[in-house]
């Protein structure tokens, strides 16, 4: 009886204050919800400078996947809000705009970077705040975060599947060339290992900074040496100048495998397009399975007929829904709600069915290897039977020695956007 008596008295007073709210013309004001504020998450990408052909089409993904979230009633009975940055192709730039998005815009999550230097300089932002971050990039690996899901490919789901193939269909004599920063350089030390295990050579490991014209360097190395295969880390705007030389000088007949470039890059140098350029990604535009028809008609139809979709697109729409599922079950956007059940979130998708490994905080995925068409798509030629375990550590060294080599070329290689 008691609590009875609580709980009128309580509904009465409620009732007298609106009354007067209303009276005092603050009736609008006390009716508003915190429910209906808006959940805001921070997308941090490069819209201008030497990563943006790459990076503006993440931003069109986060956008799909936000709108579609609130088109079906929104996340908690609120919509979501995505606050965008441009992180102008500048690791120094993405971290004073990380630390901005917290603090100052009050981001409930982070979906940021390209490049890994941009990564580098985030995540002891995010750390620093234990706030949450998406990652939708394949990556050199050596690397593990409480507060990062990597939601790109690790090196057991692309450096590594993607260099044995080359090596097993093309011949053991390879030409590495790539941007000089870390992802290159660790890939290949990976791939040197790969190589010296089946008794190949490495003919010649260049480097370029992110966005130069690699040609001069490597028109007459090609040429004097002859590899069986080019393995491609280049990023950016790189790749075109790169594929430029191979069409120009008549080296149409070496074979390229790429790591960092799909269908948007593709795109951007339709005309240079190379007739034995391969590739190895998790997802394809042109899988034929119903979820990813759905997902790039819906893209398509968002954002234009001629818009093509990608690996690291796939990845940026699939870390919003991953995000989207931890919120609903953690019943909070609060990242320190999210992130302790973010580790157990599975969904089917474009690419296929896809799960945060809570151990690495990194997904299972599809390993596909690609032929480039004429037309700025790829041909999957070869898949792995079932989704394959993230092993961002490769388990043939130590962590310990792996970080001690990370530490040496992070030593080594020149400050880098």
């Amino acid at each position: 009886m008691p609590t009875a008596i609580r709980l009128v008295i309580s509904r009465k007073s409620l009732f007298l204050l609106l009354a007067i709210a209303a009276l005092l013309g603050l009736g609008q004001w006390l009716s508003r919800s915190p429910a209906a504020t808006p959940i805001r998450i921070g997308v941090l990408h490069s819209l201008t400078g030497t990563m943006s052909v790459s990076e503006a089409p993440l931003v069109d993904a986060v956008r799909l996947a936000v709108e579609e979230i609130n088109a079906s009633g929104g996340l908690l009975g609120r919509q979501v809000e995505l606050v965008l940055a441009d992180s102008r192709s500048d690791s120094t730039v993405a971290a004073a705009e990380a630390e901005r998005l917290i603090v100052e815009e009050k981001v409930s999550a982070l979906f940021a970077c390209w490049t890994s230097a941009c990564r580098k300089a985030v995540k002891p932002i995010v750390e620093k705040h234990r706030h949450l971050m998406f990652y939708p990039l394949q990556y050199e690996g050596m690397e593990a975060s409480p507060n990062i899901i990597y939601t790109g490919s690790a090196p057991s789901q692309q450096i590594i599947p993607g260099t044995r193939w080359a090596l097993d269909h093309f011949g053991k004599h390879v030409y590495l060339i790539g941007s000089d920063y870390i992802f290159p350089r660790t890939a290949n030390r990976i791939i040197r290992d790969l190589v010296g295990v089946v008794g190949g050579k490495v003919l010649q490991e260049r480097y370029v900074p992110l966005g130069a014209d690699p040609s001069a360097l490597i028109t007459k190395d090609l040429r004097q040496q002859q590899p069986s295969v080019i393995l491609n880390t280049l990023n950016g705007d790189s790749n075109k100048h790169f594929f430029r030389a191979l069409h120009e000088a008549g080296l149409d007949r070496i074979p390229v495998m790429s790591f960092s470039v799909a269908e948007v890059e593709l795109g951007a140098f339709i005309s240079d397009a190379h007739p034995a350029h391969y590739a190895t990604w998790s997802y394809f535009q042109s899988l034929p399975d119903d979820d990813n028809q759905r997902f790039v008609k819906a893209f398509q139809a968002r954002f234009g007929k001629n818009r093509v979709t990608s690996d690291p697109i796939e990845a940026a729409y699939s870390g919003i829904r991953l995000w989207a599922n931890a919120v609903r079950e953690a019943a909070s956007a609060a990242p320190e709600q999210v992130n302790p059940v973010i580790g157990r979130q599975t969904l089917p998708g474009p690419s296929g069915v896809v799960a945060v490994d809570a151990s690495t905080r990194h997904l299972w995925k599809m390993v596909r290897i690609g032929k480039a068409r004429a037309d700025g798509q790829f041909d999957q030629i070869e898949a792995s039977a079932t989704t394959v375990r993230p092993a961002p550590f490769p388990a043939y060294r130590s962590i310990e020695a792996w970080r001690r080599l990370i530490a040496e070329f992070e030593a080594a290689a020149e400050p880098k956007p």
